[in-house]
């Protein structure tokens, strides 16, 4: 046996033996097997999310068409009856061929029960339910891209139109093309409003990039993504006059509560007008989406501008990973957290505090995944984030509440943050108060007047001259947690030493003099200014994000409760700790002190995982931010070391003491 092969610049062919047939085999076998291994992950993902638009696009049509085949359990039209048979069936086998997932044997008895609906020749509306169900439940299980990167433009999807559709579909989208008359079937008429209502934007971008079969409409592939929508949007406003896209203009400027049922992109491309007849009445629907497909820009104004960064910096993390390049990947997925979600929490766990938890523990299940999982794994997570977004994009939609929740917000803000911050320098003051040391006290009132100061100055750079990034936000949270947990822990310790065994009356009356020098002063001016202004570094900036047109007055109404509140409570803890008999002052503020350094020891590490310096394996635990309880080995560990320095140094005291009695008596 022989392969033969001719060269072209030469006519007499040359013959290979079958040993060197076998190397060009073994050769091509080689190279096809390392692109495989180059591009197999990606390609897998590819394969998986292009049969999940292909069996969502199936579903469609069904939802879509199958009135025009069925009516009071009687065939209409026969092909198109045989048509939605064929696509159900197809819907179901292509089901069983994809990967295996928790849900998939759900999602096949739905398909089961759709092909049992349509056999029984089942009413539309009912065969359109299960239909619309079972594409979505295939999307949130084989996750995929439903909306474009970037906002569309219209007018580009317009020159598109007539330069590669009206030949067909005709200038307007009526089907009265120069080519329709030859065609058969004849081009659906876009404009066609009664058709056109019960599909969304997403199932025409699926049309234009796949084309449907058995007809004239050829898929536009070779079309950029970014183009496509684009067109998809212009063909989406085609059924729609210019009255209705002006009266969806007036009722989006008037009727507020309407911005919550279409929040974003996300949301308009995957509701059709029927869709959207749900939640409000017929003619506003018509209305409504008239406007949006026609200026969808007005969404990035409506949905919150940290969710929608976060969405973005999602995307960028995945196409990342998928070239190939995790580190950038995971600094996105952080960027996504830090510079888009974190500064909207404030609001959202005012307004929904279990999606706000869902979403943090989502976001640190995402990192680790883009770390250890794989490309299919990561999207997944990805596309379960965008969803709970979008969640939160409505959560967060003008609402008449917004006055009430922007008042919770900065009153909750300001005592959770102010208060660790608050019991440090009463402390402080307490102990100075009780040493008889009013020179030193100024130094403590400094320290914290400055704190303050400094968090002013931080507003005005923050707000007006240059952007405090996440990464830094978190790593000065930190840091400064840190020293100040480290600080407090010797203090603790030392104040403990002295409340045992009459101690204190020795060291007051010996050492506290020369202790508490100019040195020492300072000391203590750095740890209230420390502990003072990680809180208010961080409260502003959180001011800063939920400062909005319109919620100012409830949230400085918000501040200065707080403020009065925290005020109220210093004095009641100053007071009752001067009337508590000196020992059990020190007793009573060392245990406070060691409890403060837990709970700042958490944080500061919590900061420094938030920021990408430490790595975060979670755990499934509550979190608890007063306590500075975090879901996560790291700082749950660290929490414990702290814990256990206190106890053996409490326990040394405690030991020391006794047998310091012993030996008086």
């Amino acid at each position: 046996m022989q392969l033969r092969i001719t060269i072209i610049n030469n006519n007499t062919p040359m013959k290979f033996p079958m040993i060197r047939q076998a190397y060009f085999r073994w050769l091509m076998t080689l190279l096809l097997t390392i692109s495989a291994l180059i591009s197999g992950s990606s390609y897998a993902v590819d394969t998986t999310e292009l049969k999940a638009k292909q069996i969502w696009q199936l579903l469609d049509y069904v939802a879509v068409d199958y009135g025009g085949a069925v009516a009071n359990g009687t065939v209409l039209k026969a092909s198109e009856y045989a048509e939605m048979e064929e696509f159900v069936a197809a819907a179901e086998r292509q089901l069983g061929e994809m990967p295996d997932q928790d849900d998939r044997g759900i999602l096949l008895q739905q398909a089961i029960a759709l092909r049992a609906a349509v056999a029984a020749k089942t009413d539309p509306v009912s065969v359109a339910k299960l239909a619309r169900a079972l594409s979505n439940a295939v999307q949130k299980t084989y996750p995929f891209p439903v909306a474009p990167t970037a906002m569309p433009v219209l007018t580009k999807g317009g020159q598109l139109f007539q330069a590669q559709c009206s030949a067909c579909h005709g200038l307007q989208g009526r089907g009265d093309g120069q080519l329709a008359a030859s065609l058969n079937p004849k081009p659906t008429a876009l404009a066609d409003h009664e058709r056109a209502r019960e599909r969304s934007l997403f199932a025409l971008h699926q049309i234009i990039s796949s084309g449907v079969q058995g007809t004239a409409m050829r898929g536009f592939g070779n079309l950029s993504d970014e183009d496509r929508w684009a067109l998809a949007f212009f063909v989406g406003t085609l059924p729609y006059s210019q009255r209705d896209k002006d009266e969806g203009a007036k009722l989006w400027q008037t009727n507020k509560p309407v911005h919550a049922t279409i929040t974003s992109l996300e949301t308009l491309t995957q509701t059709s007008e029927h869709i959207l007849a749900d939640k409000l009445d017929e003619p506003s629907a018509k209305a409504l989406i008239a406007f949006l497909r026609s200026n969808p820009s007005v969404l990035s104004a409506n949905s919150s501008k940290g969710t929608a960064i976060a969405k973005a910096k999602l995307n960028e993390s995945v196409a990342a990973l998928l070239a190939g390049d995790r580190a950038g990947a995971t600094k996105l997925a952080l960027s996504a957290y830090l510079d888009g979600f974190e500064p909207v929490e404030p609001a959202l766990a005012t307004r929904n505090r279990p999606l706000f938890e869902k979403i943090e523990a989502a976001m640190v299940s995402y990192r680790a995944l883009i770390a250890n999982g794989t490309p299919a794994d990561v999207q997944t997570a990805q596309q379960r984030l965008h969803s709970l977004l979008d969640e939160a994009d409505k959560a967060l939609a003008p609402s008449d509440n917004d006055a009430f929740a922007a008042f919770i917000g900065a009153l909750t803000i300001l005592l959770r943050e102010g208060l660790e911050a608050l019991l440090v320098v009463v402390a402080m003051l307490a102990f100075l108060k009780k040493a008889e040391r009013q020179d030193v006290v100024a130094y403590v009132h400094a320290g914290w007047i400055a704190a303050l100061t400094a968090g002013g100055i931080t507003w005005v750079v923050a707000t007006y001259l240059v952007g405090v990034s996440g990464a830094s936000r978190e790593l000065t949270e930190g840091f400064s947690s840190l020293f100040a947990a480290v600080v407090l822990l010797g203090v603790g310790m030392w104040m403990h030493q002295k409340s045992v065994a009459g101690r204190w009356q020795v060291y007051l009356k010996e050492k506290l003099s020369s202790a508490l020098n100019k040195r020492t002063a300072w000391f203590l001016f750095s740890l209230a200014f420390v502990a003072v202004y990680r809180e208010v570094f961080e409260t502003v900036l959180f001011f800063a994000a939920l400062w909005t047109e319109g919620n100012g007055w409830p949230l400085l109404a918000g501040l200065g409760t707080g403020i009065g509140i925290l005020a109220l409570l210093a004095i009641v803890l100053l007071r009752t700790s001067t009337r508590l008999p000196i020992g059990q002052f020190f007793a009573a503020s060392s245990l406070l002190v060691a409890v403060l350094a837990v709970i700042l020891a958490g944080k500061g590490i919590a900061g420094l995982q938030e920021a990408g310096l430490i790595h975060t394996s979670p755990i499934a635990i509550p979190r608890i931010d007063l306590l500075g309880v975090y879901p996560s080995w790291q700082t749950l560990s660290v929490q414990f070391a702290v814990l256990l320095v206190v106890v053996v140094a409490f326990t040394i005291n405690l030991r020391a003491s006794r047998q310091m009695t012993e030996q008086q008596s």
